[in-house]
């Protein structure tokens, strides 16, 4: 089953369920500005954006605060509390049951992110709006700027529920697998690095630009099996794939990618902010081998 949900196709369902009288899916909202950092002391860097329009329906979810923990150790974006994924998911009525559609502006990078945070914490039925609010536009359908109240979900959190590396983990899972790094080429090979302290690589890591599993419109590209092929050496056809980025957002978008095509990646989510805050750990530079 897909892990993604068309405009089309998520309002055709929402449209059935409301003529069946059953309860639809319940809409998040997680748009957020990628290059942007930590929300404001104003609030979400995300909220504006829900303000001026989200789906119907839809609820509005923080990613610097409610999908990720505070910045420092594991990194820029580390694992949030339980307590607090499930007091969001609550505050959106999701029950045990529930099934849950997340979307933010376009590209999904964010989106990703909770939908495989949401995954971790145990839900079983959480799809992404491919193209996210722009598809949902492009394809003439209705957006609110109205916020609906509060509910009173029932779900009970299971964290854990996804593997994850840490550190030591990642420099393991290298040696002996595949390690994806999720960011653009110049991060990568220590060219540039506008966000963290020291530029480079986790040693044995093959570079794999989240960017290049998107289509010119926002959506995850057709040709996804395909693009795999390409990525690099050693990856068409291994059995055991992780990866990680700058902070563990674009990461999730990566494994969102794989999961489309059967692959299960396993998610570094401290990724390179928290590799780079020992010192003693190894740094490597220049592209991908090969």
């Amino acid at each position: 089953m897909s892990h993604l949900v068309s405009a089309r196709d998520l309002s055709a369902e929402i449209e059935q369920d409301a003529e069946r009288q059953v309860e639809g899916p319940v809409l998040v909202d997680v748009q957020w500005r990628l290059s942007s950092g930590r929300s404001a002391s104003s609030g979400p860097i995300g909220r504006p954006d829900y303000d001026a329009g989200h789906l119907p329906g839809a609820f509005f979810v923080d990613l610097d605060t409610e999908l990720a923990g505070a910045p420092g150790e594991g990194g820029r974006h580390p694992l949030p509390e339980a307590s607090v994924v499930q007091e969001a998911l609550r505050r959106c009525g999701v029950g045990d049951g529930s099934r849950v559609v997340v979307y933010d502006g376009r590209e999904s990078f964010a989106a990703a992110r909770a939908w495989w945070v949401f995954r971790w914490a145990g839900l079983t039925d959480v799809r992404v709006l491919d193209g996210g609010l722009a598809a949902w536009q492009a394809a003439g359908l209705p957006v609110s700027t109205h916020e609906p109240q509060p509910r009173e979900g029932d779900v009970t959190v299971r964290p854990g529920s996804l593997p994850v590396l840490d550190a030591d983990g990642a420099a393991a899972w290298a040696r002996r697998a595949v390690l994806l790094d999720a960011r653009d080429p110049e991060r990568y090979s220590g060219e540039t690095e506008p966000l963290d302290p020291v530029a480079g690589h986790v040693p044995g890591a093959v570079n794999s630009p989240t960017r290049a599993w998107v289509a010119p419109d926002g959506t995850f590209r057709r040709d996804l099996a395909d693009h795999w092929a390409s990525v690099g050496p050693g990856t068409v056809g291994a059995d055991e794939v992780a990866v990680y980025c700058g902070s563990g957002v674009t990461a999730a978008h990566h494994a969102l990618a794989l999961a489309e095509i059967g692959v299960d990646a396993t998610l570094y989510p401290g990724s390179w902010s928290d590799w780079v805050r020992d010192p003693e750990r190894p740094v490597a530079t220049g592209p991908t081998p090969g």
